[in-house]
């Protein structure tokens, strides 16, 4: 058996496309071999900074490590979570995460990828204010 130590991928800022505010990652995991599809990252969020948007087509697994992470739904729900809490959102369900305007927030991001990797992470539109500051759950 042969263990590789893999090179570290420099910090990336995310695009404003596709989150509201100041957000970066760095990837832990990605596909090494044939047949692996899951893709692993740290991401950490400057105080109410959030995604937009989006869906995962096979879900999506966020473990809160720091901050309180805020997590919306398209029915209106915003849901609260803590550092050691874990939030799953379902395949292909529209949803938002992020810090709230107080502190930053770091979650680890768990997903795999689709079999068409483009098709992966379906990037709607940004969250309107009054969405992001509905009452919490």
């Amino acid at each position: 058996m042969s263990h590789t130590i893999l090179p570290t991928t420099p910090t990336a800022k995310n695009p404003p496309e596709q989150f509201s505010g100041d957000v970066w990652v760095d990837p832990i995991i990605s596909p090494q071999e044939e047949g692996q599809s899951t893709v692993v990252a740290r991401v950490r969020f400057a105080p109410g900074a959030h995604t937009a948007w989006h869906s995962h087509a096979k879900g999506q697994t966020l473990h809160v490590t720091s901050g309180i992470a805020l997590f919306g739904s398209r029915n209106g729900e915003i849901i609260e979570a803590h550092p050691g809490q874990t939030v799953y959102c379902p395949s292909d369900e529209e949803h938002w995460h992020g810090a709230t305007p107080e502190n930053f927030m770091e979650h680890i991001a768990i997903l795999e990828n689709a079999d068409d990797p483009s098709t992966t992470t379906i990037w709607l539109e940004h969250v309107a204010d009054e969405d992001y500051h509905r009452p919490r759950g």
